[in-house]
């Protein structure tokens, strides 16, 4: 009874049934509890996001397995306290954490969000060793600026990882499979094979499939949607027999061979393997029923010849499962590049990758390479068992091929595995790389990577909405637009780095564009912080600040963790002139990441306005170390520079601003600004007049011009620019400004500064 409620939670959970799993489960509890069946009730309540629910129940566990889960519930709970001390109890200092790989990643994210940044990064680093495939934890280090070149941590070493790693899962999964064998020769002692009807035995022949394939992970089936075996109009029944079913297609060694296997069936439809194909089986005869006493006699007399048919089975299953990803990989040219359209820089992508690669994208077959690979292994495989392919000349053979013969007799091809793992390192690496550039704001470099990719990566939304990225750091918002908009029509149900796409129309100004995204990604998700995000932009864009400031709440209500929310917030507050609270919210993005160079920034400008210089140079430095490549930050770095009456400096950091971004004009404003200040009246109009080409319509331009012809004395040119500015419609605090100067146009400079 025990297995079989086991099992029907394992059932409803695959089918994602969790108010039938927790029911279940209970149940199971009550009537046989243990340890491991609260952890599989606690496991029930997590996925059916009751991380609450799973606290109550683990509360107390000492098993390794139970301490991970209580961790994971408290994390989610947001109690950080009780999640460390799960993971590393108090009195045991140097117990190994629990879950392996996981466990340290947990860890890592439990010691992140405490301000312990060393301990963070070693742990996150742990979880990398042991799992080269947790990419969750490389993402980590880069966002914390401490990761290595990503062809360091995806290297050699790490390809010999998961070659270890698969080779364990390779026998542990065969472990399973023998197990599962066994069980289903005992608990098919009640079933007669003359009394099971042609409906029952549908039934039964699939459960026993769908137990096995998600038990003990092995795929049952081929990527070509071939029979297993060969027979389509063999039946199977779930009989006591002293020869083990044959699930694969591959005929067992001749050694100790008693009758033909009768497997089931997968494919329902018709044969579609040649007639002249060896392996395909031959029906057994039907048998009575056999006690249990008589059962286990035979299974032990069988045991070594089971054992062998396992070891033929699995050879099957993984080399189909290899050709299958072998077919994958040959068919990786096939795309659609309609997507790239005009002559953006995005445009050239798909050209240029294209020509790289030396050949056309559609030239490829997949659906034919998958046969004929298929094919070749099959009648490989059945002309080693015809030719009297037996144990004792198995380490030749499978030393000729590259491969390796467990314990158990199970065969795993230890060089198609290497190369599958240095395959998929190759390309983590680039993807890696890209991401640790990215993170470093080394945006152009992140893009010349992000190029290598294959197409059909590239075109991924993931990897789109990382180019987005990158382009609005390098401040070219309409290529992060485009990169955005690709990114939504490659993955419209995802919302990854829409909160940045949100800003980047709102610096366009599309209005229009940014309230239809808002809506598409309210009706998409409500709980995402990203939806939030997207309608405070919306609404901070028609400058009415306290419904976005609303909104960018509700992102943070949502998701605490969730940093550039805070941000958001930070800067709705210092619009409405509250700095109090807009320092609050930026302290608390920067308690989340400390790299959050907006939050820096944002301190620095609220600093900056209350004429507090020595700090706002502070959070400014702060952030230009986090991100050297900011012509803005460089701008207001030299700005708070000349407050602090060293111009000398600020003049060095604004040419620095000025070359990091050409197109930029508001650093050449502010070195017009400190020119003038330093007397220095024809290098700075030499300056505006360039500004002028870049911002023909900026009415701050015309009247800095102005002061700076009223203190050459030339009243007539000052005059007229003032006028050009106010023509120009400036901001209602500007207007002031303007008129103000006018008043005092024939006054003295010495009257006017006092």
């Amino acid at each position: 009874m025990e297995a079989i409620l086991r099992d029907c939670v394992q059932h409803s959970l695959r089918d994602f049934m969790h108010r039938n799993a927790i029911f279940v489960c209970e149940r199971l509890c009550a009537e046989f509890p243990s340890e491991t069946n609260l952890q599989l009730l606690a496991g029930c309540y997590l996925q059916s996001n009751q991380a609450y629910a799973a606290y109550h129940i683990l509360k107390g566990t000492q098993v390794a397995q139970s301490r991970y889960l209580f961790a994971i519930s408290c994390f989610q709970m947001d109690l950080l306290g009780e999640a460390e001390s799960a993971l590393c109890p108090a009195n045991e200092p140097g117990a190994e954490v629990p879950n392996g790989a996981a466990g340290h990643y947990l860890l890592g994210l439990i010691y992140r969000y405490t301000d312990r940044r060393k301990s963070a990064i070693h742990h996150f680093k742990q979880a990398l060793t042991m799992d080269p495939c947790m990419w969750a934890a490389y993402e980590e280090l880069c966002v914390l600026g401490s990761a290595e070149e990503a062809a360091v941590v995806f290297g050699e070493a790490a390809v010999l990882s998961i070659q270890k790693q698969y080779l364990h899962h390779g026998l542990a999964s065969q472990s399973l499979l023998t197990l599962n064998e066994d069980c289903s020769l005992v608990s098919g002692r009640n079933f007669s094979s003359e009394d099971v009807s042609q409906r029952q035995f549908k039934h039964v022949q699939g459960n026993n499939i769908r137990d096995m394939s998600g038990s003990s992970h092995v795929s049952l089936g081929g990527a070509s949607g071939q029979p297993v075996n060969g027979s389509s109009g063999s039946s199977f029944f779930n009989t006591p027999s002293p020869m083990p079913m044959q699930l694969s297609g591959v005929a067992p060694p001749a050694l100790c061979r008693i009758g033909q296997p009768n497997g089931p069936n997968l494919n329902t439809g018709t044969d579609s393997s040649p007639k002249s194909n060896v392996n395909s089986t031959i029906q057994a005869p039907r048998r009575k029923f056999v006690d249990e006493g008589k059962l286990r006699k035979i299974s032990s007399r069988l045991s070594f010849d089971s054992g062998n048919r396992r070891s033929n089975r699995l050879a099957a299953e993984a080399g189909t499962n290899t050709n299958a990803s072998a077919s994958v990989t040959a068919g990786n040219g096939t795309t659609n590049s309609s997507k790239y359209l005009g002559s953006s820089k995005l445009s050239s992508v798909a050209r240029s990758l294209a020509n790289r690669k030396g050949q056309p994208w559609a030239n490829e077959n997949v659906d034919e390479g998958m046969r004929n690979e298929t094919f070749d292994d099959s009648r490989s495989t059945t002309a080693a068992v015809a030719s009297g392919f037996t144990p004792s000349s198995d380490a030749r053979y499978l030393e000729q091929e590259g491969a390796t013969l467990s314990s158990t007799g199970g065969i795993i091809n230890v060089s198609r595995v290497a190369t599958g793992a240095s395959e998929l390192l190759s390309l983590l690496r680039t993807l890696g790389e890209g991401y640790r550039l990215s993170c470093m704001y080394r945006c152009q470099d992140a893009l010349d990577v992000y190029l290598k990719l294959p197409y059909k990566h590239y075109n991924t939304g993931w990897v789109l909405s990382q180019v987005g990225k990158a382009y609005c750091e390098l401040i070219d918002y309409s290529e992060a637009d485009r990169a955005f908009s690709l990114a939504r029509q490659a993955s419209p149900y995802s919302l990854e780095g829409m909160d940045m796409y949100s800003t980047v129309l709102y610096h366009l100004k599309e209005d229009m564009k940014l309230s239809y995204l808002a809506q598409e990604l309210i009706s998409t998700d409500r709980l995402a912080p990203q939806s939030w995000v997207a309608m405070g932009n919306c609404y901070s864009l028609q400058k009415d600040h306290e419904t976005a400031l609303k909104f960018f709440q509700r992102a943070v209500q949502v998701n605490s963790r969730f940093t550039y929310a805070h941000t958001l917030c930070g800067h709705e507050y210092v619009a409405l002139e509250d700095f109090e609270n807009g320092i609050k919210s930026y302290q608390t993005a920067l308690r989340i990441d400390a790299r959050h160079y907006n939050a820096w920034y944002g301190l620095g400008m609220v600093y900056h306005r209350q004429e507090k210089f020595e700090f706002s140079e502070h959070h400014f430095r702060t952030a230009f170390q986090i991100n050297p490549r900011s012509s803005v930050i460089m701008t207001y770095l030299a700005s708070a520079l000349h407050a602090l009456k060293r111009s000398e400096e600020a003049l060095v950091m604004m040419e620095k601003a000025i070359r990091a971004d050409k197109k930029n004009p508001l650093p050449m404003y502010h070195k017009a600004s400190i020119l003038m200040s330093l007397e220095k009246f024809d290098e700075a109009l030499a300056v505006l007049e360039d500004v002028k080409e870049y911002s023909p319509r900026e009415s701050s331009v015309y009247a800095l011009m102005g002061k700076i012809y009223k203190r050459r004395n030339m009243h007539e040119k000052a005059m007229l620019h003032f006028g050009y500015a106010l023509d120009l419609k400036p901001s209602a605090t500007d207007v002031a400004t303007i008129k103000a100067d006018i008043e005092k146009l024939h006054v003295p400079d010495e009257l006017d500064d006092e």
